[in-house]
């Protein structure tokens, strides 16, 4: 039975929503926001036995984003895992008229985020046994995810990556050049404006209104994205330099990546088969400091969302991510 706190969600029947209400912070109150499909027996049946059998999936997306990508739901559920969704605080579902989208000080703050999306995914199966955990994470909540992973290592089982930004794109001495400058701007005012730096390529490889396949609420998902403040960014420069140090993670780890990035100032047309937001060569080589058992996939064709490229490119992801799911370790 449904528990009565789940309603339908805006991606319709047969997805679901929770809210989870947190600790309010200096804007207010704040919650985040779960979301699962509600499952047939029928589902159970054909989905039971593939190789993320016992596996539970959380998904945390990325910067100026929300969760809409059901076939990567369906997908996963194909191949046996248990998949929930979660929109931080102050993004997407989860975001108020009263708050500063995505804004956080320190990365560490999802941490109550993620323990109640956790607490709810087990109230779901009351007194049954703790089973596999492999969050999955795309851009800057494959960040979030691999700091947290390194945390409540206890907890983790896998961890599956998709485009994370662990690294700036200008490389590690440009990030480290930038830092001084950032975090004065944070201590003096973390909310101050800074320059657009997004010229709306990204939007244009996966929207259909562009090159791309897939329609969203642009509320919660803007063509710019959301504006920068150096507090948030700071945040994500203390986040790569840990990466940077090495987080020592000993589970496998699979980080998804295009072949190519496109990191120009005027479109074109192969920005539609490209990585127009990261440095991917220079997050592929990063991603090597997150622990002892990374599997790097670099997937020609692919974009920033690998999960959101062409049919082809989807399905060689999917199937990396089936062929990873046999290395996890057995419980």
């Amino acid at each position: 039975m449904v528990d009565e706190h789940w309603h339908e969600d805006v991606l319709g029947a047969p997805y679901e929503r929770l809210e989870l209400p947190l600790a309010p912070d200096a804007e207010g109150p704040v919650v985040a926001t779960l979301v699962r499909r509600r499952h047939t027996p029928t589902d159970m049946l054909m989905h039971g036995r593939g190789p993320l059998h016992g596996v539970d999936v959380l998904y945390v997306h990325g910067w100026s984003d929300y969760f809409f990508q059901v076939e990567l739901a369906e997908r996963l559920e194909r191949l046996g895992a248990r998949f929930h969704a979660l929109d931080l605080r102050k993004y997407g579902r989860s975001l108020r008229p009263h708050q500063t989208p995505g804004d956080v000080s320190d990365l560490a703050v999802y941490d109550e985020d993620i323990a109640a999306a956790l607490d709810a995914i087990s109230a779901e199966h009351p007194g049954s046994t703790r089973r596999r955990l492999v969050p999955m994470g795309h851009s800057t909540g494959g960040l979030t995810l691999s700091l947290w992973a390194a945390r409540h290592r206890d907890l983790v089982d896998g961890l599956v990556l998709n485009s994370p930004w662990l690294e700036f794109q200008a490389t590690a001495v440009g990030r480290a050049l930038m830092t001084p400058v950032v975090r004065l701007g944070a201590r003096r005012n973390p909310l101050a404006p800074m320059p657009a730096v997004d010229p709306g390529f990204y939007t244009r490889t996966v929207s259909t209104a562009g090159e791309g396949s897939w329609t969203y609420d642009q509320q919660w998902r803007p063509d710019r994205g959301f504006p920068l403040h150096p507090g948030w960014l700071a945040a994500v420069f203390d986040g790569q330099a840990q990466v940077e140090h090495g987080l020592g993670l000993e589970v496998p780890v699979l980080v998804l990546l295009s072949d190519k990035s496109m990191l120009q100032p005027r479109w074109d047309p192969g920005m539609a088969h490209a990585d127009v937001a990261l440095n991917v060569d220079t997050v592929a080589h990063r991603a090597l400091s997150l622990g002892t058992e990374v599997t790097v996939r670099r997937l020609a064709g692919a974009v920033h969302d690998v999960v959101l490229s062409a049919p082809d490119v989807r399905e060689h992801a999917y199937d990396a991510i089936a062929r990873w799911s046999t290395t996890l370790p057995a419980r």
